[in-house]
């Protein structure tokens, strides 16, 4: 399993621990079984934690887990900047 480093990292934000950039798939898959919100656990999180793995596995590119990645940052409320 090799890391999948992203393009651009996406940076966060989180009130108790404030900022983290994130600059790889493994990272974010870090961050999401660690630090995410429980409520924010649905349906985009579980997008992103399994294209997050597709990548470490080399079945997904580091653009689609990063995309799914920042889909769930948004949704969640943590998106700490416009990300492209």
């Amino acid at each position: 399993m090799a890391d999948a480093a992203f393009t651009k990292p996406v940076n966060l934000y989180f009130r108790v621990t404030g900022g983290r950039m994130v600059a790889s798939a493994w990272e974010a898959k870090e961050v999401l079984l660690e630090n995410w919100p429980g409520w924010a656990r649905g349906r985009t999180y579980r997008s992103a934690r399994r294209a997050c793995r597709d990548a470490l596995d080399g079945l997904r590119t580091p653009h689609e887990a990063r995309r799914a990645f920042v889909a769930a940052a948004r949704r969640a409320g943590i998106l700490a900047a416009r990300v492209t």
